[in-house]
């Protein structure tokens, strides 16, 4: 019951993503092309969302989770490098197969077989990084 909150706002964001064409194979290769602003537009309100939150967040500091923990953001390291290989990486999955984990997990909630693949992938993936990661530089 403690996880009810965490799943309504899952289903939340995956009727968002549906309605939203965010989880559109289409909508998001008109991206790539640089052939519309829709998912740009969708993209920019979340970043100003994400930013104005993780501001006030640190301004105020008084935010608490679910299980009354304190949110506290921590600063960066230094070592941006890892950073940009992660988002090269990440970005060269999202073109190659045109969804990012949340259209895919919205896409597999509606009995998207060629998501469910997708997911099969992600996880594989995920599963191969935690078996070398101590061998990674980091």
């Amino acid at each position: 019951m403690k996880y009810l909150p965490y799943l309504l706002a899952g289903v939340a964001f995956g009727f968002v993503m549906i309605k939203s064409e965010a989880a559109s194979w289409y909508r998001i290769m008109e991206m790539f092309y640089f052939q519309s602003f829709h998912m740009y537009g969708i993209m920019m309100s979340a970043i100003a969302t994400g930013l104005t939150s993780v501001l006030l967040l640190k301004r105020y500091g008084r935010a608490l989770s679910l299980n009354g923990e304190a949110i506290v953001i921590p600063s960066k390291e230094p070592g941006h490098l890892n950073y940009i290989l992660g988002g090269f990486i990440f970005g060269l999955g999202w073109g190659v197969i045109g969804l990012c984990p949340g259209p895919i997990f919205a896409l597999v909630g509606m009995g998207s077989i060629g998501a469910l693949a997708a997911l099969g992938g992600a996880l594989l993936g995920t599963w191969l990084y935690g078996l070398v990661k101590n061998r990674l530089p980091h």
